[in-house]
């Protein structure tokens, strides 16, 4: 079975490996020196992220470069979204809710109302 995109990412390693490609390409030795980890396992872990497609390989002399391409990351953008949704829903009730109960908790005479006046 062919490694996809969500079971790459489910991997810590590959995801900080990504992170590390932000700001550009990276040697390979570059990348593994960030990981207490050895150079094969490190080269593994980019082999998944190459098959999925989230990154690609140049060899520049005796040196592989790796570039991000994130347009895999699209399929998971559109299995987020609708839990995205969900909890923007879930987080605006919250917020009503402790609205309404700001509204009911009684003020010291003393302190100023929520619009600064007494």
């Amino acid at each position: 079975m062919a490694p996809d995109v969500f079971s790459a990412l489910a991997n810590p390693v590959r995801r900080r490996l990504l992170d590390a490609l932000l700001d550009g390409p990276r040697a390979a030795g570059d990348l593994a020196g960030r990981f207490d980890l050895s150079r094969p396992a490190v080269s593994e872990h980019l082999q998944v992220l190459r098959q999925v497609g989230l990154v690609r390989e140049e060899p520049r002399g005796r040196q592989r470069y790796y570039h991000l391409d994130p347009r895999p990351l699209a399929e998971v953008g559109r299995w987020l979204h609708p839990f995205e949704n969900y909890w923007r829903g879930r987080l605006d009730a919250l917020g009503a809710l402790l609205d309404a109960e700001a509204d009911d908790v009684p003020r010291p005479a003393d302190s100023p109302d929520p619009d600064g006046s007494r």
